[in-house]
């Protein structure tokens, strides 16, 4: 018997929640929920509350990355605009599978003064400008956390950044990745005049002045979301070294790429656990700054769902540029 296709979405989407569910009840279960709640009594609402207004200050960084890497590539998409898409992005986020639910949104809402390619390769080109860094800063710390880790997570943490540092130079780089695939069927080849081949022209055109910008603004907001990460931690009263944050957060995003659960629940708890494990905390101490985290991105999101509401009832949404001249 075979499926329709919105009976194997339906499917996928009931065993995601079923997933996230059950990876949610086993740290639920395995926590000591009144510690969690004494925990929670016990925040710095003041000192988390700047940690919000440090979230929203990136995600105009965010927004101006996106920009930056879409004048180059020739599209005519404002900042206003730009900010916005990204707000909205994060808004689907909180609802959709992986980190990357957002980015579709900002795909199919660009508007005419970029093209679908376009809007695809530029989000592809800052996100990994935002990667690469991000894993360059957790290979910086890494040597000195080696001194506390297991050998095994060091090796692995390592692994892990050279290989998404190599993916992201070989992708930018183009010329070796498009005589590879040369000879693949034109579907899937980054060579051909296909979708998937225009996209690939879009990130390979971006020039290394509009990487080094994105790069330069990348650093800032990661530095920014490191630091507002550990003083989420400070505000919970947990010690949790600024080099355990630097490792700890690119391996959350990469994690976050895999749409195993809705909107990461579960994984992203489960992974912040065992690597908190390592500089002491337990299972209730890593739960909850594990989902204070998350409350950043939340409260963005939300901050992302009252601008699209608003916006729409009053009609002052940012309009997009016309492609016309």
């Amino acid at each position: 018997m075979t499926l329709s296709p919105q009976l194997q979405q339906s499917l996928i989407n009931l065993a995601r929640l079923a997933l996230t569910l059950g990876l949610l009840g086993i740290l639920f279960v395995s926590a000591d929920l009144q510690a969690v709640w004494d925990l929670l009594r016990s925040v710095d609402v003041r000192l988390y509350a700047v940690c919000s207004a440090i979230s929203t200050v990136g995600m105009g960084l965010r927004a101006l990355r996106w920009h930056a890497v879409l004048q180059a590539v020739g599209a005519r998409v404002s900042f206003k605009r730009a900010l916005y898409l990204c707000y909205v992005g994060a808004f689907f986020n909180i609802f959709l599978p992986s980190g990357l639910g957002g980015d579709v949104i900002r795909v199919l809402e660009i508007g005419p003064g970029a093209s679908k390619q376009q809007a695809t390769g530029t989000i592809l080109v800052e996100r990994l400008a935002g990667f690469a860094v991000l894993f360059g800063l957790a290979l910086i710390t890494l040597p000195y956390a080696a001194q506390f880790l297991p050998s095994q997570v060091t090796a692995f943490i390592a692994l892990l950044t050279f290989g998404v540092l190599g993916v992201t130079a070989l992708l930018l780089e183009g010329k070796l990745l498009r005589r590879l695939m040369a000879h693949f069927p034109k579907a899937i080849s980054l060579a051909g005049d296909t979708w998937l081949g225009q996209t690939y022209d879009v990130i390979t055109a971006c020039g290394w002045g509009a990487l080094g910008r994105a790069a330069l603004i990348s650093l800032v907001f990661n530095l920014s979301i490191v630091g507002s990460n550990w003083l989420v931690a400070r505000a919970l009263g947990l010690e949790v070294p600024l080099w355990a944050v630097a490792l700890i957060l690119p391996i959350i995003s990469a994690t976050l790429l895999i749409p195993l659960s809705i909107s990461g629940f579960g994984v992203r708890e489960g992974v912040v656990v065992l690597l908190l494990a390592q500089v002491g905390l337990n299972t209730d101490q890593g739960l909850l700054l594990s989902l204070a985290w998350y409350g950043l991105d939340i409260l963005d999101g939300l901050y992302g769902g009252l601008i699209y509401f608003f916006t729409g009832i009053l009609g002052i949404r940012p309009k997009p540029v016309s492609s016309s001249k």
